[in-house]
């Protein structure tokens, strides 16, 4: 069957099987999670709607990217640029350590890889995709104008060819090799964008125990311990406060003061931005058992912990990563499913009402 005859139920299956990869691509361009899990939806719903139109002339899937872009550069146009805390303000001191937030459109956001990395039996493919998702190099690509953002993914991270993102984006090869140069240069001076590329993956056997000691510790609530595994420089972070803590005294220090509520924590592993990453559920005093306080997200360098980030906005977090909303026993269970929405027939009625 050609694809200008496919029945409806051929087309949900076509769309939804671009759902990852287009989510990721949206994600690296965006910054944001669920921004990401919207412009998909957005791509997905005018590609049904105007699917009458599409002749083949390329495949389904640049037809695809090539929605998506407009989509992303359209949400783009109103200037907001996601961001880390060590991005907008210097460390704060301990003594002087405030929580002040800031709106939730000011920060990078967290992304389960199972919303953003495609199943791929090529390991050096499945290295890039991680790397691409990574904090560092994301808080970098925030950097970058949104036309320089898509050609640099495009090409560096989807291993497009120059003449197909000028076909995706209207342009010249010519201004695409330009804007990749641009963005090239861009991301060699941003600082950090590679800080946490020495991740393994999979993680060595050195990191995994490193992981190891790092739950016991933070279970335990060992400053000691956790001292041991931090590099002296460490960061600390936690949106969407801009507060941002460096190294060891400041972060154990703030710890055992204004962060000492944490003492008792339970920690769940998750797979987020391509780094190690755990579910944080601190004890509730009231209910008992354990109440969900933040995504942590891990950075690994030269055998420490370089950076650990505390994503707080856990009622936003834990439904996105499938993550229970209360712990009681004492087996922590594992993350549940962390598949994004289908197409369906929901799909068709949204369209519907677009019209």
């Amino acid at each position: 069957m050609s694809e200008g005859t496919a029945t409806t139920a051929d087309l949900e299956v076509r769309l939804e099987k671009h759902r990852v990869e287009l989510t990721g691509y949206c994600y690296r361009m965006l910054g944001s999670s669920f921004e990401a899990e919207d412009a998909v939806q957005d791509t997905m719903v005018r590609a049904w709607r105007s699917y009458d139109k599409f002749e083949g002339r390329s495949s389904m899937r640049s037809w695809l990217y090539r929605i998506a872009t407009n989509v992303c550069l359209d949400m783009l146009n109103a200037g907001n640029k996601r961001a880390r805390p060590m991005d907008l303000t210097g460390p704060s001191p301990l003594a002087q350590a405030a929580l002040t937030p800031r709106p939730d459109n000011t920060w990078l956001e967290p992304m389960p890889d199972g919303r953003v990395l495609p199943a791929t039996s090529d390991p050096a493919e499945a290295a890039v995709a991680k790397e691409s998702v990574r904090l560092a190099f994301m808080a970098a690509l925030q950097q970058l104008p949104p036309k320089q953002r898509a050609v640099l993914i495009l090409r560096e991270v989807l291993a497009w060819r120059a003449s197909e993102v000028a076909e995706l984006l209207g342009t010249s090869v010519a201004s695409v090799n330009s804007a990749l140069q641009r963005a090239r240069a861009t991301l060699a001076e941003s600082d950090g964008a590679g800080a946490d590329a020495a991740t393994s993956d999979p993680l060595d056997e050195e990191q995994q125990k490193l992981l190891e000691r790092y739950v016991a510790a933070f279970e335990g609530y060992d400053m000691t311990a956790l001292t041991a595994l931090l590099h002296e420089d460490a960061l600390m972070t936690m949106p969407p406060f801009d507060l941002w803590l460096r190294g060891t005294d400041d972060i154990t220090g703030f710890m055992t003061t204004l962060g000492a509520a944490c003492a008792g924590s339970r920690l769940v592993p998750v797979e987020v931005n391509g780094l190690p990453g755990f579910a944080q559920y601190k004890p509730d005093e009231e209910a008992g058992g354990h109440t969900p306080w933040s995504v942590q997200v891990l950075e690994i360098s030269k055998g420490r912990i370089s950076g650990f980030h505390f994503f707080l906005d856990t009622a936003r977090w834990f439904p996105l990563f499938g993550l229970p909303l209360h712990l009681d026993g004492p087996e922590a269970p594992g993350p549940r499913g962390e598949g994004g929405p289908t197409v369906g027939a929901g799909l068709e009625a949204e369209a519907d009402e677009v019209e």
